[in-house]
């Protein structure tokens, strides 16, 4: 497929807007980015008419398709909220991906989401990052990003009601650090049987440990769940003492320590921005937080943390982070390049050039993709038109 007479907003570095130009896709991914007009136009070509192509955009942290829409229990599979520290839970075995939401989400230009497991566990499991089209989460799949971990009030209040551990924030720290050195043990005892197994045993298998091990070895990331300035820096701290690979969630108190986050190099995924502050923990929520992180110098992408705010309201949370004070063109890497950066996938997807999956969406030139009343007329996953 071929698309010309584009303005294409590539979101790199080198050459952040081509006024005039062509993408060519072959099968799902992108196979070359010019300027000017393609030499060889054939029938099955695509004419953009002069609109603007945009990557396609990704919600950096919601529970599509694990928290189903319209459905109580039977479709809410996003907490096993049985023990307290379940890293061996993998969200991609809860996804429905015939909930609606995906469609919702394609509607609006969105192309990728991470889906996690939620926050009532002081360790929730495994996240994944899928595409918003599909019939299978296996063939959904981008890549398994990292492990959620949650601080503060959620972990808390669930475990409270039953008068078991952790019931403070001290327990719920503990038991993170505890799996995490356990974790490191195991697998420096796995280390020790592969290079010299004549002389030393395997550990005895544990899948908590073993769901870890990608974790401790820097293959993929932490992501922390939280909201109060003292829970960032406790996720800090634990980042520290394991040497992980960390990214704040949500991140709601960050503008209160946005010169901490900066100094120690963490991102936050901001959000969710347009809701209440809906439990004690958020009552630092300010719309000013993506802004005052950004000028900081703190890496940041935009979620809707779905089903709390819905997935389509991704671009109006962005939008709403540009009246708090974040310039347009960081609200727009947000939700492209620096979400995909943030998630680990920025090889496969968050921008447009050579060799990055075919993730598109086009709008009229006078659109503004943020804007509540937007929608693209065109959105193409992995080099298939959905809409």
């Amino acid at each position: 497929m071929l698309i010309y007479n584009v303005e294409i907003h590539t979101m790199t570095a080198e050459k952040p807007v081509i006024s005039r130009g062509w993408i060519k896709l072959n099968g799902g991914i992108i196979e070359a980015v010019g300027e000017g007009t393609p030499e060889n136009i054939s029938g099955s070509s695509v004419n953009g008419e002069g609109k603007a192509v945009y990557p396609g955009f990704i919600d950096a942290h919601t529970h599509i398709g694990i928290i189903e829409n319209g459905i109580d229990f039977e479709g809410d599979d996003c907490n096993e909220a049985t023990d307290p520290f379940t890293p061996q839970m993998r969200a991609i075995d809860g996804i429905n991906p015939f909930d609606r939401c995906f469609e919702e989400a394609r509607s609006r230009g969105i192309t990728a989401a991470a889906s996690s497991p939620g926050s009532a566990n002081a360790c929730g499991g495994e996240i994944c990052v899928i595409r918003t089209a599909g019939k299978r989460a296996d063939d959904m799949l981008i890549r398994v990003c990292g492990t959620k971990f949650a601080l503060g009030e959620n972990p808390k209040h669930v475990y409270n009601g039953r008068d078991e551990t952790p019931i403070t924030r001290m327990a719920v720290a503990a038991l993170i650090r505890e799996g995490l050195y356990k974790a490191r043990r195991y697998s420096r005892d796995m280390g020790s049987y592969l290079s010299d197994s004549e002389n030393y045993d395997p550990p005895e298998y544990d899948i908590k440990c073993e769901s870890l091990l990608p974790l401790i070895q820097r293959k993929t990331k932490a992501f922390f769940h939280c909201h109060r300035a003292d829970d960032i820096c406790t996720a800090l701290r634990l980042a520290k003492e394991f040497s992980l690979d960390a990214v704040i969630i949500h991140g709601t108190e960050g503008w209160k320590i946005a010169d901490i986050l900066a100094d120690e190099n963490i991102p936050v995924i901001c959000g969710p921005v347009i809701c209440d502050r809906c439990k004690p923990e958020m009552r630092g929520l300010e719309i000013k937080n993506a802004a005052v992180l950004h000028e900081n110098g703190v890496k940041l992408a935009v979620c809707t943390d779905h089903p709390v705010i819905p997935v389509q309201y991704l671009p109006i949370s962005a939008q709403t982070c540009i009246k708090g004070g974040l310039d347009r063109d960081t609200a727009m890497r947000a939700l492209t390049i620096n979400a995909a950066e943030i998630l680990g996938i920025d090889d496969i997807t968050g921008s447009i050039e050579a060799g990055k999956s075919a993730d598109l969406q086009l709008y009229s030139k006078s659109e503004n993709p943020l804007d509540l009343m937007a929608e693209p007329s065109v959105v193409i996953i992995n080099g298939t038109i959905c809409k």
